[in-house]
């Protein structure tokens, strides 16, 4: 069965609550995992600090727009917690993905959910042409 790709939700517990709280931190982060994971980062990261009115420390919530589709990030220093969000129509190797984010982040647990999204989707295209595509469109 055709499918449109992975998303890999990532629970990450216990974290540094000194990289929860770094907004440096978390925009580095997103700004490499995309190369680490041979995607095709289509913006810089956009990342923001958010105190919550239940919180005392502020959180930290990030997204970078890939070609393959997003990798997202939300802190919860006061807990220690983070949910990284990665979806791709593109395979990657979630043991990479999930071994970044755990070491970068100091978590010593995480739950780990992958999503086969788009089941029974037709491809108009290969994933793997998604470089290319993207390059087309910002040469025109």
């Amino acid at each position: 069965m055709e499918t449109f790709g992975l998303h890999l939700t990532i629970d990450a517990q216990e974290c540094n609550k000194k990289k929860l709280t770094d907004t440096k931190f978390i925009y580095r982060l997103l700004d490499r995992l995309p190369s680490i994971l041979s995607m095709t980062k289509m913006t810089l990261p956009y990342v923001v600090e958010w105190k919550d009115k239940f919180a005392d420390t502020p959180g930290i919530s990030g997204f970078v727009m890939i070609a393959e589709s997003h990798i997202s990030i939300h802190t919860f220093p006061d807990q220690n917690y983070a949910f990284v969000d990665m979806f791709s129509c593109k395979n990657f190797d979630v043991e990479t993905a999930s071994e970044f984010i755990m070491e970068a982040l100091g978590a010593s647990k995480a739950e780990k959910n992958i999503i086969v999204r788009g089941k029974g989707f037709h491809r108009l295209y290969d994933p793997r042409e998604s470089r290319t595509v993207v390059n087309n469109l910002r040469s025109q």
